[in-house]
């Protein structure tokens, strides 16, 4: 195994956590209400601790290039996710009818007691949060982007075969 790799799961696990308690922490701490595709938008950090830890527990084994490949597709799977949200926001895309599109007025009685007593979902389509332009979503997009790119570069470093010169060093 070469240097550089489990500190790289190290860092997959801090920035996992990182960006997953910002989520939790504006939303407990903060007040802000998460849509449904926010809730979405946790998973594949959740993932990424999961196997970043079990993967850092287990230690140097034959199989860590491919555990950066998988930690590669989740967070490829996580800027799907984030870049399906803007668009949404953006309205570039319907969203989910869950938690998109104006409100409607209640037809019964019933339906006008449900709707003052309940609380309405969080809008898909209405960032409520933005800093520099860039709702939430968009910087976990960002931060999905980022962390793909750097497990498919790690891949490559560890798929690549040892220099001449790393070879001698292991015999010396």
């Amino acid at each position: 195994m070469r240097a550089g790799a489990p500190n790289f799961l190290i860092f997959v696990l801090v920035a996992s956590v990182i960006a997953l308690g910002r989520a939790l922490l504006s939303q407990y701490a903060g007040g802000l209400a998460p849509c449904e595709l926010c809730l979405l938008q946790r998973w594949p950090w959740g993932v990424a601790i999961v196997i970043s830890l079990i993967a850092t527990i287990v230690g140097g084994r034959p199989a860590l290039p491919w555990i950066v490949l998988v930690l590669a597709a989740v967070f490829a799977g996580g800027s799907a996710i984030a870049f399906y949200h803007v668009g949404v926001e953006r309205h570039w895309f319907a969203g989910p009818s869950a938690c998109t599109g104006a409100a409607t007025a209640a037809d019964t009685v019933e339906a006008l007691k449900a709707r003052i007593l309940g609380q309405m979902p969080a809008r898909c389509d209405e960032p409520a949060w933005s800093l520099w332009g860039i709702s939430l979503a968009g910087w976990n997009l960002l931060a999905s982007l980022v962390m793909a790119g750097s497990c498919l570069a790690i891949f490559a470093r560890l798929r690549r075969p040892p220099r001449r010169a790393e070879m001698w060093r292991g015999v010396a």
